[in-house]
């Protein structure tokens, strides 16, 4: 594991675990035992498998495994910036489960070779199929040794299935799920595209759309997170990105593979150059777009058809809920079984509520979502009970519970859930829910030059504790409804129905990207006392392009509760610190006075 991700763990999916099992047989509290064994894979991918890499691995084996006691098995790698050790809790669990579990360590990280490629199927996923081909009894890709001069035989004790998800019988078919989180979760997606013997998904914290993580437009949807014009760069996720694999990840990984330093270090000469345009450029160019949704399941979401249980995390500055909600609603339209957990932690927050989730030691009896995954590998992978979760769950920060935090989870037979509640943009920067009480009302601010962030907080790649948002006078239109009297449960997006006029920007936008007008939506919690807290720290990008149309932005989702005599407020800043703003000033007027500019927010009463 890198050693920013030690000290930060930003990207890691996974509760990170820094001790490696001993290669000996270790008792269970379930009275099984297994063995753990270090192994080394020779593989070929890229475009026309041209390029052989050495992919690094840990096989855990339950002792009882054999041809006459056949056991399924699980496949699981790294967060970025991480290695097959991180998974060493998990892996130990269910190989106390009689599941053999084989950890490895993904493309350019851990003491594997080659260069990172974000998941791309045509290497990552490659590589893990032909993990999945070992599992299946395939000679000729394990090896105990790094040189891959001392082969060992593909395996003879996994559970095989008589015909794979696209209808087929193969030989080396094994009954076989993956698990893992951010990096290690799309890599799921990416096998399963093409590897229709995979059976059953947990993916954790991962993205839809990976030029919508990056460069997010909440604007201009053409399906799920997809939008028509480019996003607004992100700057400091993608520098840790960078950071972490080309500096601490290279540095570590020449002794296992030189050449991962030649070019740029770690990653292709493509996603450094096209990453750093898209820092320079604030936008994302055409050639960085498709190369960014080449490695998105977005892409090729219609070739996943095995079962899929969803967990994505409500404190996510980088992939957030939306990601999923995006990923679920496509499975549920082309009928692939699919479950969907909004769960307290995330990239913004690693550390999962008290008796949430330990993947350090995994227990289902005391932590929800270990006994979630539990359950649906079960059922899965060995046909056991049909697992009884609801399709869609949520972690509810503000319900007491003691012990396991089922208490705190909601529960709906499907997404979106409640009903919207509409609050009006009305004169004086109110909100107001009766459409009989709009006031017309005009606000007006300007937008900075060169992309100058107006808000000052924390950044959110570095710091799970973010400062207040606090935003420059001047800089940003903003309404505030009146102190609520109930609590407003919020559980799903919000959006936003606006209109700007911004002459100078409607003339400069018809350029291009570069002259577009760059806003950003953020929803609010007032206090009684006047202080305001960005809820989760959520904010929407959007580029416009063109100002003189009705906008319709979807903000990322929540799950919130604003209390009795707080406010609901809604704001269109200029600028912010963690995003590349609009390069161009322009003045900016907001005119309300009619009931199609309204903040809907989905309300729950569970």
């Amino acid at each position: 594991m890198g050693t920013l991700a030690r000290l930060l763990a930003p990207l890691a999916a996974l509760i990170l675990l820094a001790a490696t099992p001993t290669p000996t047989a270790a008792a269970t509290g379930n009275n099984v035992t297994y063995t753990m064994q270090t192994l080394h894979f020779a593989v070929d991918v890229g475009p026309g498998a041209a390029q052989h890499c050495d992919i690094v691995g840990d096989m855990y084996t339950p002792s009882d495994a054999s041809r006459t006691h056949q056991v399924p098995a699980i496949l699981t790698t790294n967060g970025f910036g991480g290695s097959k050790d991180d998974q060493a809790g998990l892996a130990r669990y269910f190989a106390s489960q009689d599941y053999l579990v084989l950890s490895y360590s993904g493309l350019g990280f851990g003491g594997s070779g080659c260069k990172i490629t974000l998941d791309d199927p045509d290497w990552d996923g490659q590589a893990a199929s032909q993990l999945v081909g070992f599992l299946g009894g395939h000679n000729g890709i394990a090896y105990t040794d790094a040189a891959h001069t001392q082969p060992l035989a593909g395996l003879d004790y996994i559970v095989h299935d008589p015909i794979d998800h696209a209808g087929r019988h193969n030989a080396n078919d094994p009954r076989v799920g993956m698990i893992g989180g951010s990096y290690g979760g799309e890599v799921q997606f990416a096998a399963a595209s093409l590897d229709p013997r995979i059976d059953a998904l947990i993916p954790l914290i991962t993205w839809n759309d990976l030029s919508y993580s990056l460069t997010p437009n909440n604007t201009g949807l053409t399906t799920g997170v997809t939008s028509a014009t480019p996003g607004v760069t992100k700057l400091t996720w993608p520098l840790l990105f960078f950071f972490e694999g080309a500096v601490l990840d290279s540095a570590e990984g020449f002794q296992y593979d030189p050449s991962r330093v030649i070019g740029c270090p770690n990653f292709t000469d493509q996603l450094c150059s096209d990453l750093a345009e898209s820092a320079t450029l604030g936008y994302p160019t055409t050639d960085t777009l498709a190369l960014l949704r080449h490695a998105s399941v977005s892409t090729y979401l219609s070739q996943i058809r095995i079962p899929v249980l969803l967990a994505q995390g409500e404190n996510d500055t980088l992939f957030n809920l939306n990601e999923a909600v995006a990923t679920y609603q496509t499975l549920t339209a082309h009928g692939t079984p699919v479950k969907m957990i909004w769960q307290s932690w995330g990239h913004s927050g690693l550390t999962p509520a008290p008796g949430e989730l330990d993947l350090t030691n995994p227990d289902p009896a005391t932590q929800y979502e270990t006994a979630r995954m539990v359950s649906w590998f079960d059922q899965y992978l060995k046909h056991g009970p049909a697992d009884p979760y609801p399709p869609f769950s949520y972690f509810r920060d503000w319900v007491n519970y003691t012990g396991i935090a089922t208490p705190a989870y909601g529960s709906a037979g499907s997404y979106p859930v409640g009903a919207p509640r509409t609050f009006y943009l009305s004169g004086n920067g109110t909100l107001v829910t009766d459409p009989a009480g709009i006031q017309p009302g005009t606000q007006s601010f300007v937008t900075p030059p060169a992309g100058f962030p107006t808000s000052a907080t924390g950044l959110d790649a570095f710091s799970a504790n973010i400062p207040p948002d606090e935003n420059t006078q001047g800089t940003y239109a903003v309404w505030t409804g009146t102190p609520l009297a109930s609590d407003l449960d919020v559980v799903g997006q919000p959006t936003l129905d606006v209109r700007v006029q911004a002459p100078t920007a409607a003339q400069s936008g018809q350029l291009g990207p570069a002259g577009q007008l760059v806003l950003f939506a953020k929803v609010y919690d007032v206090a009684p006392n006047g202080s305001e807290s960005l809820v989760h720290n959520l904010i929407a990008p959007i580029r416009i392009a063109d100002p003189n149309k009705p906008l319709h932005i979807t903000l990322p989702a929540i799950v919130h509760r604003f209390t009795t005599g707080h406010a609901v407020r809604i704001m269109l800043a200029s600028g912010d610190l963690n995003h590349r703003a609009g390069l161009a000033s322009a003045p900016v007027t907001v005119t309300t006075g009619n009931p199609g500019q309204a903040l809907n927010l989905p309300i729950t009463t569970g």
